[in-house]
C-alpha cells in the first residue's frame, strides 16, 4: 500500500529485455541503502518487487513480466529517463495522500501541460470505461503521484501542479502526448462493483 506521495525520483540505468521478462535497473543513491531485497516500491506508480540491490552503486532491480510492460507505460522508459519513486507506507507514518495500490488501471496520455503563473495546468485523457471513478475533488494516481481531480469533464481529467510538486516528481520531464500510469481511487472502484451486484 502506497500513499501517492512521492519520496524521490531515480534514473534508468537499462531496460534489458530478458525472454518473456524485462530488468529494470534503476539509479537512486538516496534509496538504495534503505531497500531490502523482496520490498515493494511504486515506480511511476506501479508496484514492483526489489531483486537486486548494489548499495555502493546506488542502484537496485526489478524483474518485470511483459504483461506489466503491456498494461503500464514502463516500456516507455528510455535510459536516463526519471520516474518516481516510493517504498511501501508503514504502519504509524503520517497520511498525506490517498490510498493507492500501485496497480495500474490504465494508461493515458497527457493532452496539455502548460504553465500558469507559478504553477502548472496538467490535463489527461479520461477514457470512457472508466467514467465515473473520478469526481470533482476527488483523487486520482499519475505515474504515482496523488493529486486533487480539479475539474472532470467527459473526455478529459485536469489536475493542477504547484511548484514543490513540480520539482520533486519527474513532471517536469514531462509534455503533451507522453503516456502516464493511472490509478483511479480504490473506494470508488470498489463502490461501482457494490452497485453492479446490487442492481444484478
Amino acid at each position: 500500500m502506497f500513499t501517492g506521495l512521492v519520496e524521490t525520483t531515480g534514473k534508468i540505468l537499462s531496460l534489458e529485455p530478458r525472454g518473456d521478462s524485462a530488468r529494470l535497473i534503476v539509479e537512486a543513491a538516496s534509496v538504495a541503502p534503505q531497500l531490502e531485497l523482496g520490498e515493494s516500491v511504486a515506480v511511476n506508480g506501479c508496484c514492483l518487487t526489489v531483486t537486486h540491490i548494489d548499495t555502493a552503486a546506488g542502484t537496485f532491480a526489478f524483474d518485470l513480466l511483459m504483461q506489466t510492460l503491456r498494461v503500464t507505460s514502463l516500456g516507455d522508459l528510455q535510459t536516463n529517463s526519471l520516474v518516481n519513486l516510493e517504498r511501501a507506507m508503514r504502519l504509524g507514518d503520517r497520511f498525506g495522500g490517498h490510498f493507492v495500490q500501485g496497480h495500474v488501471d490504465d494508461t493515458v496520455r497527457i493532452l496539455d501541460f502548460s504553465p500558469h503563473g507559478q504553477d502548472h495546468r496538467l490535463e489527461v485523457e479520461f477514457p470512457e470505461k472508466h467514467r465515473g471513478l473520478v469526481i470533482p475533488k476527488g483523487s486520482i494516481c499519475l505515474d504515482g503521484i496523488s493529486l486533487t481531480a480539479a475539474e472532470v469533464g467527459g473526455s478529459s481529467i485536469t489536475c493542477w501542479i504547484i511548484p514543490h510538486t513540480l520539482q520533486v516528481t519527474h513532471l517536469h520531464t514531462k509534455k503533451p502526448g507522453d503516456r502516464m500510469n493511472v490509478e483511479f481511487d480504490m473506494l470508488g472502484k470498489h463502490v461501482r462493483e457494490l452497485v453492479k451486484h446490487v442492481a444484478a
